[in-house]
C-alpha cells in the first residue's frame, strides 16, 4: 500500500501494522495485524490472550505477545513482547490466532490480578471451555518458581464452570474470604412437589439460605414479574433469599455480614 492509502484508510496498530477503516479496530483485528510484523513463533499472551478467550478483564494497550528464547525481541510502540519458554500444550489456536492456552493465560493473570478478579477470570475461562481441572492441575504442577503460582495454586481448587457471571464469582470470593462457610454455586430450590422454582446463584442447602445477584436486566418488566413468582415460591417453601446488586460488589463486607446473620438466624454455627 502507498503512504497515501495508509493515511486515508489505515488504523495504525504499530509500525508496519495497520487495520483498514472498513473493520472495527478490535483486539482480535489488532493482534492479527501485529502478528504479521512479529517474529515466527510469536503468540498472543497475558491480558490480551485473556480478553480474546473471553475472560472478564480490563484490557488495555499495549498488546501482549510472547516469543521463544533465542528469538529476536522486537521493541515496538503499543506492543509488549515477552521472552519465555512455552510447552506445546501451553499454546492453542483460537479464532485463527496463536495464543497461550487457558491454563497458561490464567497462570499469567495470577501475577497481576487480585484474588476476586482472578477467580472471576478462571470461572469464565472454564465456562467457555478453555480451562478444566486436569489441564490446570498439570500446568500448575510444573510451575515451580513462576511468579504468581502460589496464588494460582491457592485459588485453582475453588474455580467452577457453574458461576454464570463475573458478579456471581465476586460474591463467592467475598464469602470464601469472609468468616462464613463456603457457599455452593447454582443451588436448585425445589417446591413441595420436587419442581425447581429457583436456581439460586449461591446457597446453603443445609440452612435453606440462598443468594442472588441482580443486574440491570432484573428491572425489566417481564423479568421483574418472573422474579416475583420465583422468589415468593422459594420463600413459601422456607428459603431465606438474600438479593445483592452492583453496590454490594464494592462493599464485600456487607455481603459477608448479611449472609452470616442470615445463616445464624437459621441455626448455623461455625
Amino acid at each position: 500500500m502507498t503512504r497515501a492509502q495508509l493515511r486515508d484508510d489505515g488504523q495504525r496498530v504499530t509500525r508496519g501494522a495497520y487495520v483498514s477503516q472498513a473493520r472495527a479496530l478490535t483486539v482480535h483485528a489488532a493482534c492479527t495485524a501485529a502478528l504479521g510484523v512479529l517474529p515466527s513463533g510469536a503468540v498472543v499472551s497475558h491480558l490480551t490472550a485473556a480478553a480474546l478467550l473471553g475472560a472478564p478483564v480490563q484490557h488495555r494497550w499495549p498488546l501482549a505477545f510472547s516469543v521463544p528464547p533465542g528469538t529476536y525481541r522486537p521493541r515496538r510502540d503499543r506492543l509488549h513482547v515477552h521472552v519465555r519458554t512455552l510447552e506445546p500444550s501451553d499454546v492453542v489456536v483460537h479464532r485463527g490466532l496463536p495464543m497461550t492456552s487457558g491454563a497458561q493465560t490464567w497462570l499469567d493473570l495470577a501475577r497481576v490480578l487480585q484474588a476476586r478478579d482472578l477467580v472471576a477470570a478462571g470461572d469464565a475461562l472454564w465456562r467457555a471451555g478453555h480451562v478444566d481441572a486436569a489441564g490446570l492441575a498439570e500446568r500448575l504442577a510444573r510451575a515451580d518458581g513462576v511468579r504468581g503460582v502460589v496464588r494460582a495454586r491457592q485459588w485453582a481448587p475453588l474455580l467452577t464452570p457453574k458461576a454464570a457471571s463475573r458478579p456471581e464469582s465476586l460474591l463467592r470470593v467475598a464469602l470464601i474470604e469472609g468468616d462464613v462457610p463456603d457457599p455452593e454455586p447454582q443451588v436448585p430450590i425445589l417446591d413441595r412437589w420436587g419442581r425447581e422454582v429457583v436456581h439460586a446463584d449461591l446457597g446453603y442447602r443445609e440452612w435453606r439460605v440462598a443468594l442472588e445477584y441482580e443486574g440491570r436486566q432484573h428491572a425489566e418488566r417481564r423479568q421483574f414479574r418472573r422474579d416475583l413468582e420465583r422468589y415468593t415460591l422459594a420463600a413459601a417453601d422456607g428459603w431465606l433469599l438474600l438479593r445483592f446488586g452492583d453496590l454490594h460488589l464494592e462493599r464485600p463486607w456487607t455481603v459477608v455480614d448479611r449472609t452470616a446473620r442470615a445463616l445464624r438466624s437459621r441455626g448455623a454455627r461455625w
